[in-house]
């Protein structure tokens, strides 16, 4: 079978993925721009009755990028204690390491999602957690996954950096 040609729609997924990480077309809303707007002090500081920092939470977005590549591409054999899912298991690492790190287990990640074919998109796949998913719904589960920290990054960057306020409200409340 000539499969050329066939990975129109793994074009739009590989955007969707490279928009909710890094924001290629200037997206706010990415994990990338979200953290690049994390001051020092906020990067290690865990709210008050929380328990995870913006650190540990993208911690925990680039060890859930090597387990799905892992379980869906690879061996399906690394553990949630393992050095590259946990390269910091006893320290909070500084913001550039983790940021480069993050873009390595990006990049490894979209280079198997690159290499699919459309078809491939209904394929069974291993999830994380050893259940058999197909294909898109894993890619879709990482894009939601990632933006869903994105906000929550977000949302605790402006709370400990005391400016949690819509741009709207902000020129209302200066003008007052």
């Amino acid at each position: 079978m000539n499969r050329s040609g066939d990975q129109k729609i793994i074009a739009h997924y590989l955007y969707w993925l490279d928009e909710a990480f890094s924001g290629v077309s200037g997206a706010w809303h990415s994990l990338l721009e979200n953290l690049h707007s994390v001051d020092t002090d906020a990067w290690l500081c865990k709210p008050v009755g929380g328990s995870r920092s913006i650190c540990d939470i993208a911690v925990h977005l680039g060890a859930c990028k090597v387990m799905y590549a892992d379980y869906a591409f690879g061996s399906a054999s690394l553990t949630w204690t393992d050095a590259c899912i946990e390269p910091w298991p006893h320290a909070q690492p500084p913001h550039d390491e983790v940021l480069s790190w993050l873009r390595d287990a990006h990049q490894q990640l979209r280079e198997h999602i690159a290499a699919l074919y459309d078809d491939d998109l209904m394929q069974p796949r291993r999830a994380n957690w050893g259940e058999l998913k197909e294909t898109r719904w894993l890619i879709k589960t990482i894009i939601e996954h990632e933006l869903y920290h994105a906000g929550e990054i977000n949302h605790l960057r402006a709370l400990l950096q005391a400016n949690d306020r819509w741009r709207h409200a902000a020129a209302t409340s200066d003008e007052q």
